[in-house]
């Protein structure tokens, strides 16, 4: 170190005082990270321990990626033929503007709240690098400007991100019932009386279909009052939709709470991922968008949405956009992306069944039917960590502690065996 800069850096130290003296020279001593603390794992660190069994039938159902019935990852044909369609043209790599490819987003709009639909002409959107990226944006966005308490409530339980984007984001997160234990289902009225008993203009947010963790997801019905309950308190939605069309295999379906929200007058905001229904996982293909209440509040709203980004990531990347673009604006491509979507869904659905069917056969005593009661790609399977545990460790099936199961990971071949191994831990 230059003599002067040593002698600026001490004195710096010394006026911050003698603890912060101590500090400093205890990290310049060893490492400058040596305060760094260790992180909790994340999921994919059941991937790594996964990786790292030699038993040859080891099954992981951890990580949230969709897998064909071979468990190989799946590229879809659309999304090939999309792509070949792309590289025909030869087009350029030029910067995309701030809020995307428009092409894109604006497709990406009509696909969630409907071709038609009256919001479309004062919605804000943009692109965004994937559902996360959308949620970022949004709380960023809400933390800036929202006029009342800058808390959002999220169901219990949530995708584990969730908490973290929005407290890195400025807001505070409290929690509304959602699921009940007892049942492995919905606990309605717990969520509803929530709800109710929150400070009047609260934010909340709700998962649009196929709630991850859980997979288990309000009725239309259900939906309904959910909605009258949040206007009556004024509270502001906030959808998160990572799983449109992937969820029942019919994308105007799983669409159902966004568009009846919309329709009864509520100025909603969403978060868009095309990471699970196009298998766009590593393209980072998402989008963001915000009702607004007139042509020129959406004019300053949108400006305020790109002086967001700019510092975030400038622009988003256009490869994964225009494959997205592709698929949903040639039609041709669309209607065998639909096909191959509810194809998907279709397969999860049909190994949901072989697993409640498997146990039943086993002689099983408990009752299994919220595995096909519930949607999506997880299922809550009602099992403690300690059953999970032992499923690693004695069974070499591997999903989180909280007896979450990607259904995706299952498949004709190992469903048997996966039916075994839960039967010897829950009987």
């Amino acid at each position: 170190m230059l003599p002067a800069l040593r002698i600026a850096t001490c004195r710096a130290a010394a006026r911050r005082g003698p603890a912060s003296a101590i500090t400093f020279q205890a990290a310049r001593a060893g490492s400058t990270w040596a305060n760094v603390p260790q992180g909790p794992p994340a999921i994919l660190g059941i991937t790594e321990a996964f990786k790292a069994d030699s038993f040859e039938k080891k099954i992981n159902l951890g990580v949230g990626a969709y897998r064909d019935d071979q468990g190989k990852p799946y590229v879809l044909p659309s999304v090939r033929a999309a792509e070949d369609k792309i590289v025909a043209k030869r087009l350029n790599k030029e910067y995309l503007g701030i809020t995307g490819l428009p092409e894109f987003t604006k497709a990406a709009a009509e696909l969630a709240y409907g071709k038609g639909s009256s919001a479309l002409e004062r919605l804000v959107i943009t692109q965004s690098i994937s559902g996360t990226g959308a949620l970022r944006i949004a709380a960023a966005f809400l933390a800036r400007f929202y006029p009342g308490d800058k808390t959002i409530y999220i169901p219990t339980p949530s995708w584990a991100n969730h908490k973290a984007v929005f407290n890195d984001s400025g807001l505070k997160v409290e929690q509304y019932r959602y699921y009940d234990k007892n049942t492995i289902g919905l606990d309605f009225e717990g969520m509803l009386a929530d709800i109710k008993a929150a400070p009047k203009g609260s934010m909340f947010l709700f998962h649009a279909c196929a709630h991850n963790p859980t997979g288990v997801d309000p009725t239309p019905e259900q939906w309904k009052e959910i909605s009258n309950a949040v206007k009556a308190q004024g509270h502001y939605a906030f959808f998160d939709m990572a799983y449109q069309g992937f969820a029942s295999g019919d994308t105007n379906k799983d669409a159902f709470a966004v568009r009846h929200f919309v329709e009864q007058g509520h100025d909603i905001c969403l978060a868009q991922s095309f990471a699970k229904n196009m298998g766009l996982y590593g393209e980072r293909v998402g989008a963001f968008s915000i009702l607004a209440s007139s042509p020129e509040e959406k004019k300053r709203i949108e400006s305020q949405i790109k002086i967001l980004i700019r510092p975030l990531y400038s622009n988003p990347p256009l490869h994964g956009a225009r494959i997205a673009s592709e698929i949903l604006n040639d039609p041709a491509l669309n209607k065998q992306w639909l096909g191959e979507v509810k194809g998907m869904a279709d397969r999860i659905i049909s190994m949901r069944a072989l697993l409640k069917e498997n146990l039943e056969k086993l002689g099983s005593t408990h009752d299994w039917s919220h595995i096909t009661k519930q949607i999506g790609m997880f299922a809550y399977t009602g099992l403690d960590a300690a059953s999970m545990e032992k499923l690693a460790k004695e069974h070499s099936v591997y999903a989180t502690k909280d007896g979450r199961i990607s259904v995706a990971g299952i498949t004709t071949d190992n469903v048997g065996r996966l039916a075994e191994a839960i039967y010897k831990v829950k009987g």
